[in-house]
């Protein structure tokens, strides 16, 4: 046998594992960074939270990143080079990380690495029939073993979409192993760049458990904040937006596109909810006038219609629902606060808090759900899902790079 197989087999037997989740998301914020201590798998999943911290960018981070993000036509030689370059930044973070930690290199059984997604394209948003589902993710595993000296997962999303998922959302898995309830029916709401949801009826089978895009985040609200309020990333506790008014005028252009008629699940990004996006609803609505807190408020207002039509047409007939949140846009106060004053005039029976609640920190959360994808590759001796009808194929995901 192969020492590296070896190694893998032997993590695999133990009792628990350390494994350091790594997520960068498409707001570009920073890269997030949990040390998970796990055992077992499937629903006897267990999950400690030993370590956490977010390591912001710097600014050549994202303009390095923004020459190719989202963007039909690109660079190739700067994607190609980018490659490299987004792995070795994220390992030289890894690397502080643990020593902040007070943690070796050897103390670590295995890293999962999300990577930096660069485009993200659904058949239903490109539209050509003789291509599938396709997603990149860059940040290539092999760099980060080589640089961390610790075995690598990586491009996790691959994997979904040669089995018959759509590549995204993957928050479904970890959600499901960490939070179905006997005894509540759960939405676990992320907003992030792009807002999705999991849904998890009270004692449901996985065949009723899904997890879908539900519309932008905090994607359009940090762009517009970083062309007209520079050099502001975002807009920090909604000081911007809480200056303006929601022009309902605006507000009906931008909820006007096909998306949203979809059936759940489905999948969206920065490809379709950006700065192009908003300057069609603009002209549309005959609203180019209109002053940037006026704009910055309608598209926070924007974020939270999508969010909660999309809770209202799933769980509206339910007789008690509770919402965890997680991600950066539960740090809105004012989005917080429209969702929360929504939901209490049409679906009074349900409740929001943040994933906090349930012991995880919600800022950690999509980095432990690649630790925990990690483990069901290494651990997992059956089948923990059951089929693609909802998104949700039941496949062993991340590609293993070894340090040697």
């Amino acid at each position: 046998m192969h020492s590296h197989i070896h190694k893998l087999h032997a993590i695999s037997n133990k009792a628990s594992r350390l494994i350091l989740g790594l997520m960068s998301g498409t707001s570009l914020d920073g890269l997030d960074i949990a040390l998970c201590k796990i055992s077992g798998h499937g629903k006897h999943t267990e999950c400690e939270v030993l370590k956490f911290t977010t390591t912001d960018y710097c600014d050549e981070y994202r303009s390095n990143i923004q020459t190719i993000f989202a963007k039909a036509d690109g660079n190739i030689e700067a994607l190609c080079m980018l490659n490299a370059w987004v792995a070795r930044y994220h390992a030289r973070l890894v690397n502080a990380a643990l020593a902040e930690f007070g943690y070796s290199a050897i103390d670590i059984d295995v890293i999962a690495s999300h990577g930096q997604t660069v485009y993200h394209s659904p058949l239903e948003q490109h539209g050509k029939a003789e291509f599938a589902n396709s997603t990149l993710q860059i940040g290539d595993g092999d760099h980060i073993a080589v640089l961390t000296n610790i075995i690598t997962l990586s491009d996790f999303r691959q994997k979904h979409i040669a089995a018959g998922g759509q590549g995204a959302p993957l928050v479904m898995y970890g959600d499901y192993l960490l939070f179905s309830s006997d005894t509540e029916n759960r939405i676990m709401l992320n907003i992030g760049g792009v807002a999705n949801l999991s849904f998890l009826p009270r004692a449901g089978d996985i065949a009723s458990v899904f997890s879908s895009d539900i519309g932008p985040g905090n994607t359009m609200m940090d762009a517009y904040v970083q062309t007209h309020f520079s050099p502001l990333h975002y807009d920090k506790d909604a000081i911007i937006a809480s200056k303006g008014k929601v022009s309902k005028v605006l507000l009906n252009a931008l909820l006007d596109n096909a998306f949203f008629a979809q059936d759940f699940p489905k999948t969206t990004g920065p490809e379709v909810f950006n700065l192009a996006y908003l300057a069609s609803a603009l002209n549309a609505s005959k609203c180019e006038s209109l002053s940037h807190e006026d704009v910055l408020a309608t598209l926070c207002e924007f974020t939270a219609q999508c969010i909660c039509k999309s809770i209202l047409k799933i769980c509206k007939h339910l007789p008690s629902l509770e919402i965890y949140a997680s991600g950066g846009g539960i740090h809105n106060p004012l989005l917080t606060a429209r969702i929360k004053h929504k939901l209490s005039l049409q679906m009074p029976q349900a409740t929001f808090a943040s994933t906090q609640a349930l012991s995880l920190n919600p800022d950690a959360k999509e980095a432990v759900l690649f630790a925990l994808l990690a483990n069901e590759t290494l651990c997992a001796d059956g089948l923990s899902f059951s089929s693609t009808q909802n998104n949700m194929p039941s496949v062993t995901m991340g590609k293993i790079s070894f340090p040697d």
